[in-house]
């Protein structure tokens, strides 16, 4: 009982820990519009400058900013969930010394920094007339988005047993019948895991928007708190406020996967065929 207690205690700490920058952007977004940020914790400004929010989008647009950023990140998403499971599930069922290469190979281009990518992708969708649109931002989901994606997949499939996927061959199962029936729903948690992150790595992509779009009418939201931060450096409370609008759709989808993707009803529902 004494240890459960303090696992309970040292996860509230945790948490809190976790918790306190988002508590402190949030009431810094609530100051008056040009004030420094405070020296000392201020939990609820008075008086509450809820107008900064609105300000927001007075200056700039952010609410199309933000449906840019969701259109890009609702398409990456379930984009990297097919091809990054497709990868590793493919990468799981080769014979072991394939295996071992694949995954060397995997964990080499994971060591590639992005920064050696740029020239490159720049030459190569500006040949594909990808410049200025969002296939550039989407293409990398159409490769699983990141090396790590495909190895979390892999070792999730990896350590499922291969009697399962036989006894599915002897009824007939092809690949994506394995894939889809057999495996992804016995690896939520890595499902789960990695929405989340595809979710964060789109959602708060500043670079690439950067360098493919030129039109300020496609540009997402990290883009927008930049031209911000460009208008007014000293606005700390409008900075906020930006802040806190690119920070609580993380939020919203982590607490989304929690309850969603770690249920087995929900899940094994997918499965199911639908009843007449």
């Amino acid at each position: 009982m004494a240890g459960r207690a303090a696992r309970h205690v040292i996860a509230f700490g945790v948490a809190v820990l976790f918790l306190l920058p988002l508590a402190w952007m949030a009431a810094a977004s609530l100051r008056q519009p040009g004030l420094p940020p405070p020296r000392t914790v201020e939990w609820l400004p008075q008086p509450a400058a809820w107008s900064n929010y609105r300000s927001l989008f007075d200056l700039l647009p952010l609410g199309r900013y933000t449906l840019n950023s969701l259109f890009v990140t609702t398409l990456a998403v379930p984009l990297t969930l097919v091809t990054a499971s497709w990868a590793g599930f493919a990468i799981s069922q080769m014979e072991e010394p394939w295996q071992r290469r694949a995954v060397v190979m995997t964990l080499g281009l994971l060591m590639i920094p992005i920064t050696a990518l740029w020239l490159t992708r720049f030459v190569l969708f500006t040949r594909l007339g990808l410049i200025n649109t969002y296939g550039a931002l989407l293409a990398p989901a159409l490769m699983g988005s990141s090396p790590l994606f495909v190895l979390l997949f892999y070792w999730a499939f990896r350590r499922l047993p291969r009697e399962l996927f036989e006894s599915a061959r002897l009824e007939g199962a092809g690949a994506l019948t394995l894939w889809w029936r057999v495996a992804l729903p016995q690896t939520r948690q890595t499902a789960a895991a990695v929405t989340v992150l595809t979710f964060i790595l789109y959602w708060s992509d500043f670079i690439n928007p950067l360098l493919y779009l030129k039109s300020q009418a496609l540009y997402t939201l990290p883009v927008g708190l930049q031209q911000l931060q460009q208008l007014d450096r000293s606005n700390w409370p409008l900075l906020m406020a930006a802040s806190v609008l690119l920070t609580a759709p993380t939020v919203f989808i982590f607490l989304i996967a929690q309850y969603f993707f770690l249920r087995d009803d929900w899940f094994a529902s997918l499965r199911r065929p639908s009843e007449s």
